[in-house]
């Protein structure tokens, strides 16, 4: 694939396409964007942003009304294309059980490489390679039914995976999940980014998600409006509450402590390095009070 994976330029989106003319609300005005092959990727932006229609854009469930969207140089307008679109460009969805089809997790894993002709001994290979990419190989004859939240978004995954996508787009996929389910899929994807060069795209809600990306996009109101690595984005926290965000809460947490008086950064990159920041902090403007009383 083309290094340039995904690109978008001046995308325009009306719900049910009805266009300029009509009442309807428009979903994406003008957004340009260039995503390579191997990064990985937070969007996020309030409800009715427009990043679930952005999502849905990147592997052509969604065709914009003005503008175009490439897919490794493939237009998503090519109707002969689709499905090699989406077999490039994988979607995980929120809620995992609509994207299962089968009762085990053997059968699901294998549903997409069948359907996609790929021969038998060779979706036995991609299965075992997927359920070990997402590390549920010792699950491979379980009945889905008895599995955890997690686990079933990692079977989707799985799904995906034996593909063999070259990005995976993840729209809110974690927002069903509980704190230990969003760690497991957050470890997985992770790792399929740094290990497969697998580009990763995530459509997120949780701010604290968003911190373990690379690169995060925020949208608003149907536009990109910031652009950036985590520790800039966070950073303008009045420009993020402003449009209806929270921060991470060790941006939040300094952001106060800078009301009164500290001189924190808030553009932190870990808990740990914030603790030693603090600290630091805390030495500091003792001895400045020290020194005022003397």
């Amino acid at each position: 694939m083309d290094k340039k994976n995904i690109e978008l330029k001046n995308v325009h989106y009306f719900y049910n396409n009805m266009g300029k003319g009509s009442n309807k609300e428009e979903a994406l005005k003008g957004v340009d964007l260039k995503i390579e092959q191997g990064e990985f990727i937070a969007i996020i932006g309030r409800n009715g942003s427009g990043k679930s229609t952005l999502a849905k854009l990147f592997n052509a469930l969604l065709k914009p009304t003005e503008g175009n969207v490439h897919i490794a140089n493939i237009n998503t307008r090519d109707n002969n294309m689709v499905w090699e679109i989406r077999s490039s460009v994988g979607m995980v969805f929120q809620n995992p059980e609509n994207q299962i089809v089968a009762t085990t997790v053997e059968e699901d894993v294998a549903f997409g490489p069948e359907n996609l002709g790929i021969p038998p001994g060779e979706i036995r290979e991609r299965v075992d390679a997927a359920l070990s990419a997402v590390k549920l190989s010792e699950y491979v004859n379980q009945q889905i039914g008895f599995l955890s939240g997690g686990q079933k978004q990692r079977v989707a995954i799985a799904g995906i995976l034996a593909m063999k996508p070259k990005c995976i787009v993840m729209d809110e996929a974690t927002s069903m999940l509980d704190p230990e389910g969003r760690r497991e899929v957050m470890e997985i994807v992770k790792e399929l980014n740094k290990d497969h060069n697998i580009t990763i795209i995530h459509i997120s809600h949780h701010m604290e998600e968003a911190c373990l990306f690379d690169r995060v996009i925020v949208v608003d109101r149907g536009a990109v409006i910031m652009d950036g690595k985590p520790s800039e984005i966070f950073s303008q926290v009045d420009l993020i509450k402003g449009i209806g965000l929270d921060v991470p809460q060790v941006t939040e947490l300094f952001y106060e402590l800078n009301k009164n008086g500290y001189n924190l950064p808030l553009d932190m990159g870990s808990t740990e390095e914030a603790a030693h920041k603090l600290i630091e902090e805390i030495i500091n403007k003792c001895g400045r009070l020290d020194g005022n009383n003397n």
